[in-house]
C-alpha cells in the first residue's frame, strides 16, 4: 500500500519561511512527478510548484517563483518544499502528490490533478500578517 504523507506544517507571520516536506511509503521516488497542490478557505485547488524526477526539471507557479523551491532528497525518498518570505495568501492546505511514470513519451500538464495518482492528507500552513 502507497502511503504519502506530508510533514512541516505550522503557523507563521509574514515575511517568514516554513518547509514542508513529503515521504512516500510503499513506493520509491525515482522517475515520477511529484507535485505540491494548495488548497485556500473557498478557493479550489491549485498547483504550486512540481519536480519531474526523470529530468529534474521543476515548475512553479507565478505567485510562487523566487519564493519557494522543490527539491527531491533521494535518500530519504521525499521530496520538500522551501517556503520563504510568505505572504497571507500563501495560507492553505498544501497537498503531496505524485504522478506517474513520466517520461519522454509522457509528459502530461504539471498542474492537471488527474494525473497524480496518489495524494497525501495535507498539511496546514496558516500566514499571520
Amino acid at each position: 500500500e502507497v502511503q504519502i504523507v506530508e510533514s512541516g506544517g505550522g503557523w507563521v507571520q509574514t515575511g517568514e519561511s516554513l518547509r514542508l516536506s513529503c515521504a512516500a511509503s510503499g513506493l520509491t521516488f525515482d522517475d515520477q512527478a511529484i507535485a505540491w497542490f494548495r488548497q485556500a478557505p473557498g478557493k479550489g485547488r491549485e498547483g504550486v510548484a512540481c519536480i519531474t524526477l526523470f529530468d529534474g526539471d521543476t515548475y512553479y507557479t507565478d505567485s510562487v517563483k523566487g519564493r519557494f523551491t522543490i527539491s527531491s532528497d533521494g535518500a530519504k525518498n521525499a521530496i520538500s518544499l522551501q517556503m520563504n518570505s510568505l505572504k497571507s495568501e500563501d495560507t492553505a492546505v498544501y497537498y503531496c502528490a505524485v504522478g506517474g511514470p513520466w517520461g519522454t513519451s509522457y509528459y502530461p500538464d504539471v498542474w492537471a490533478a488527474s494525473e497524480y495518482e496518489y495524494w497525501g492528507q495535507g498539511a496546514q500552513v496558516t500566514v499571520s500578517s
